[in-house]
């Protein structure tokens, strides 16, 4: 008779505090999977150093067979027998890994246990020297012997085969938004704007995200020094924290904007966010496939972005959005105020970015196209891989 017990995968990642956009992909998606078909234990490996971990908490909240194995440091190899253990005690046939720690660790056990291992990647953003001298490279090559990698943008997608994964081996999937949850209510925005202190008549820009180097929310606090002199009711609203948070504080001080600069951290209610916006800002050196753009298109804000990582796959110029060239001031104020100034052509492109949301980029499809992936490897069941292999 076939097999026919669901499919047991393991979404293996490595992340400190709250984590990042990967995160709401993990977790929503395996809370959308239906259980019959697939078996989803989500595993963190977590830090027993760090203070501000919370994802055990989010996956809970959510009902998700939840585990993880906690490490005294970066480097301890009791996590290894560890993973052994869980993989044979939930009797996985494919572990999903989402990062160079964890893609390691999936080949790895891939050898070990006979399992199937699958990376999505998310990205390479990291600036330490460490990163990108070594972890990096590493990842690259231990990606080669995958039998299936999730790019999560066209840009990543390239980065994998110059870095020698096989083309045939790659499927691009861009994130995916809920666009039940992130749908615009205007009976909301009052409330939210009061939640966050903004004052009536506002024009409110947001940034939201880590506040972290590579998003360059410096710019943000410039852009919007510069903007009040053309618009002096403009605020902006950063939901996100990191340790960029004190010098962007020190800045928006500096530029006298400290009252207009609503530094909100970390919001438990992403859509409250976005209800107190007229306009949302990207302004990073790098992204993924960001998830704050396609929720900012789902909730119906106007957006201007930084043409870098995804961000081109989710939007068409002028036709969802305004794309400006990274580290381009000059640009991005310059969008802001095409947008804030002609507000009919900005309701059409958040009407046409709605539309987009709801049918390709839903959340839904999404998960189709991953769980198709996990149909296909668990049908063919290749041999464990080799860093050698080339087939």
């Amino acid at each position: 008779m076939p097999d026919r017990r669901p499919i047991r995968i393991l979404e293996l990642r490595s992340v400190r505090g709250t984590g990042g956009g990967p995160e709401k992909t993990i977790m929503v998606g395996t809370a959308r999977t239906d259980p019959s078909r697939y078996a989803i234990t989500v595993c963190y490996l977590r830090d027993l150093r760090d203070d501000a971990f919370t994802l055990d908490r989010v996956a809970r909240g959510l009902g998700l067979d939840y585990a993880e194995v906690t490490e005294r440091h970066s480097l301890d190899l009791s996590v290894w027998p560890a993973l052994r253990a869980l993989v044979r005690s939930r009797s996985i046939d494919i572990v999903h890994a989402h990062e160079y720690k964890s893609d390691l660790l999936a080949w790895l056990l891939a050898r070990a246990e006979g399992i199937t291992p699958m990376a999505t990647v998310h990205g390479w953003s990291g600036t330490s020297l460490k990163e990108r001298r070594l972890y990096y490279p590493a990842d690259r090559l231990v990606l080669r012997a995958f039998p299936r990698v999730v790019a999560v943008s066209s840009v990543i997608r390239g980065e994998l085969e110059q870095a020698g994964v096989q083309p045939t081996r790659i499927r691009t999937i861009l994130n995916g938004v809920d666009t039940g949850t992130f749908r615009r209510d205007p009976a909301r925005v009052a409330q939210a704007r009061a939640r966050f202190g903004i004052p009536a008549g506002a024009v409110v820009l947001g940034g939201v995200g880590r506040l972290s180097a590579e998003k360059r929310v410096d710019l943000l606090i410039d852009l919007l020094a510069d903007l009040r002199a053309t618009h002096p009711m403009a605020h902006l609203l950063l939901a996100g924290d990191g340790p960029e948070r004190a010098a962007l504080e020190a800045r928006a001080a500096a530029r006298g904007i400290s009252a207009a600069c609503h530094f909100a951290g970390v919001c438990a209610d992403m859509p409250e966010v976005y209800h107190a916006l007229d306009l949302f800002v990207q302004s990073s050196d790098t992204e993924g496939t960001p998830n704050a753009v396609l929720e900012a298109m789902a909730m119906e804000v106007p957006v201007v972005a930084t043409a870098v990582g995804g961000t081109a796959d989710l939007m068409t110029p002028l036709e969802h959005g305004l794309l400006v060239p990274r580290r381009h001031p000059e640009a991005l104020l310059h969008a802001v105020r095409t947008t804030l100034d002609l507000p009919d052509q900005a309701r059409a492109r958040v009407a046409a970015a709605r539309a987009r949301a709801v049918g390709a980029l839903s959340f839904e499809a999404r998960m189709h196209a991953v769980e198709a992936i996990y149909d296909e490897l668990h049908a063919t069941r290749p041999q464990a891989p080799s860093l050698t292999a080339v087939a």
